[in-house]
């Protein structure tokens, strides 16, 4: 099989499996994604969901954020890890949303990783999950470890994996292949063990072969 067609039969593999693709960080509109993704950095998702309704009462918008300092945030996300980088970058971040946008997220890849401390995994899933973009590549941990094994690629680089995606994966499958990848991630192809007896990919993937 060449590559494109293990990306094909990944992509209807996983749906068989897990049909319902959805991001398990929890949000309401795109300012909550943009500041439950970055929250999620070295994170479980779980927990960031512990945390969000508490802050996202207190911050309605980008106006309150940008309103307030990095400590009071971080009063909020102590138990996310990172707290301290992470609620300096959301602060900063609101703050070029208020002066550049007008206080909405903007729908543009290349202005989106513009913000601070918004890498491209951030802002494909903003556009993937907000705004529709077909194409968007959400590319993590369990994207890159699965789709390594798969054979798609030899790369540990985070956007030379999205560009190769882009290229294999049928554009309109692209994001929902990638929320079912990270269920695949944490409950079949774990870091720790891939349990090929189990995996509805089984057949064509390159590393059981």
């Amino acid at each position: 099989m060449t590559k494109k067609q293990i990306a094909a039969a990944a992509v209807e593999a996983l749906k068989n499996e897990y049909p319902d693709a959805i991001c398990s960080l929890r949000y309401t509109d795109p300012l909550q994604c943009l500041v439950a993704t970055r929250l999620s950095a070295q994170c479980t998702d779980a927990r960031v969901n512990l945390v969000t309704p508490a802050l996202f009462e207190r911050y309605t918008c980008a106006a309150d954020f940008a309103a307030g300092t990095p400590e009071e945030v971080a009063e909020y996300i102590k138990s996310c890890g990172l707290y301290k980088t992470k609620s300096k970058d959301i602060v900063a971040m609101a703050r070029m949303l208020c002066d550049r946008y007008g206080g909405e997220v903007p729908d543009s890849l290349d202005a989106l990783i513009s913000l601070p401390g918004i890498g491209r995994k951030t802002a494909n899933l903003v556009m993937g999950d907000i705004f529709g973009m077909e194409g968007a590549v959400v590319v993590d941990t369990h994207c890159i470890r699965i789709t390594r094994r798969l054979g798609l690629h030899d790369e540990t680089d985070q956007k030379k994996i999205e560009l190769i995606l882009r290229g294999l994966l049928p554009p309109k499958e692209s994001n929902d292949f990638c929320h079912r990848i990270v269920l695949h991630g944490r409950a079949v192809c774990t870091a720790r063990r891939a349990m090929c007896e189990r995996c509805c990919m089984a057949d064509f993937c390159r590393k059981k072969a």
